[in-house]
């Protein structure tokens, strides 16, 4: 199985790395990072007549983020690499977790890993379904292997190659989209429901790659190529089955990595590449008209889509461009303003799939101690899983340390939390640079959680 489905994998490696990019290597501790991306180049004069609209910023607080916690470099101890479904706690932060892949393994019955890597899919990909009852691996499992989303045990396997995504709200679907159409499945039948089959759109895409539903399970967006093949992307309502005006991508500078919908189903975001390398971002309301530009290089990207505490949608990642280079931050589509959430740091990835638990962003750390101890003024995280608060007070949870050793897409951490926030899972080769990429879920006590 390994050997027979390893193309595939790269091949799908390679295409993901170029729609979603890695982690850029950060500046020395103590380094200036200027900021080089010609920013001369003005998006506005090249976006075609009729399609310009308002790039305007809101305040953007740059100052000195600090967190009331203190928090400190912590040494990661050395301990072995735990055995399929065993369970240990982090010898620092004492949080419980388990390893729930086994690469080159059988997963019960009718399901084996491949022996690079079984992992899930990504950071603000949703892995668990909403009741939690169903946790789903993609990446080495021929398809789809579904676990136990609680004990992890294997359930059963389905070899579906298309994208599907759990529906946020109803735990027996997920969201699939074909090149010529969009169903809901349900897992454990096996049972499809067409719910859009357009005669005149083809090569139909979920974002690609990092397309989510809305919060309320009733919009997404869809990437697809018009009568004419041209490529356009469009909002889609799935309860009202009803279509949204086109998007013509085709027209925007640079090339589409993306598009997806904002949580609240209101916006559609599309992410360009520029042929200078420079990543940018377009905002349009779900009826086509374009509300913001952000001209800057990935301020932010990485990240993952959310509704803040006064209900608006925000996009939560990791900025690359001055003046809040390498700084985690919150930029609020109807207006571009940004909050600065972290000092600079080694964050790589943010999600916010946490979506009954809202107000919180888990991001995944990479880096080393050599690095971050030296780093005066940047966070203290390395190779660590971190819960923050989006409202810019500092507050965080230091989650668990992922012992990975990033050398290549897969062997990145990816972190992403259960809907209530009771659980994330990561990716990790456990130092082993190479080695093979098993996945590892930890569980989280919240105070305030309801039996």
């Amino acid at each position: 199985m390994s050997t027979l489905h390893r193309p595939r994998l790269i091949r799908r490696a390679t295409a993901m790395q170029r729609q979603l990019g890695t982690p850029d290597s950060r500046p020395d501790p103590g380094c200036t990072s200027a900021h080089v991306r010609g920013l001369a180049l003005c998006l506005l004069v090249l976006l075609p007549l009729g399609l310009a609209g308002p790039a305007t910023e809101g305040q953007s607080f740059t100052g000195s983020v600090t967190f009331p916690s203190r928090p400190a470099v912590v040494a990661t101890p050395a301990i072995p690499r735990p055995a399929y479904l065993q369970t240990v706690r982090d010898p620092v932060f004492g949080t419980p977790f388990t390893r729930v892949t086994d690469p080159g393994g059988r997963l019960g019955k009718d399901m084996a890993c491949d022996e690079e890597m079984c992992r899930h899919r990504y950071s603000s990909t949703q892995a668990w379904n909403a009741d939690q009852s169903l946790l789903v691996i993609t990446n080495g499992c021929s398809g789809m292997c579904f676990l136990d989303g609680r004990t992890y045990r294997p359930l059963f396997h389905r070899p579906m190659g298309e994208e599907c995504k759990w529906h946020p709200t109803r735990a027996e679907e997920m969201v699939c989209v074909y090149d010529d159409r969009v169903t809901l499945w349900w897992p454990r039948t096996d049972e499809h429901q067409v719910v859009y089959r357009p005669d005149d759109y083809s090569d139909l895409s979920f974002g690609p790659y990092k397309g989510n539903v809305s919060a309320d399970g009733r919009r997404l967006v869809l990437r697809a190529r018009d009568a004419t093949g041209m490529l356009v992307a469009f909002a889609y309502d799935l309860e009202e089955r009803r279509k949204f005006p086109d998007i013509p991508v085709a027209a925007l500078p640079g090339e589409n990595g993306y598009c997806g919908i904002s949580a609240t189903g209101r916006f559609v975001m599309c992410f360009q590449t520029l042929p200078t390398g420079r990543e940018t971002v377009h905002v349009f309301k779900v009826d086509g008209q374009l509300i913001q530009v952000w001209p800057e290089h990935h301020r932010p990207g990485h990240g993952d889509m959310a509704i803040d505490e006064d209900g608006r949608d925000v996009y939560i990642g990791i900025s690359k461009a001055d003046p809040d280079k390498w700084h985690v931050i919150k930029r609020r589509l109807e207006d571009g303003a940004v909050t600065v959430l972290t000092p600079p740091g080694y964050a790589s990835h943010a999600s916010v799939r946490n979506i009954r638990r809202p107000g919180w962003v888990f991001l995944s750390y990479e880096g080393s101690y050599d690095k971050v101890k030296e780093a005066s003024g940047w966070a203290p995280f390395y190779r660590e899983i971190v819960a923050l608060r989006i409202d810019g007070s500092g507050e965080l949870r230091r989650i668990v340390h992922t012992h990975n050793d990033v050398s290549d897409y897969y062997s990145e951490i990816h972190a992403s939390p259960s809907p209530d926030g009771s659980q994330v899972i990561w990716s990790s080769n456990w130092g082993e640079p190479g080695g093979p990429v098993a996945d590892y879920v930890a569980r989280i006590d919240w105070p305030d959680a309801k039996p």
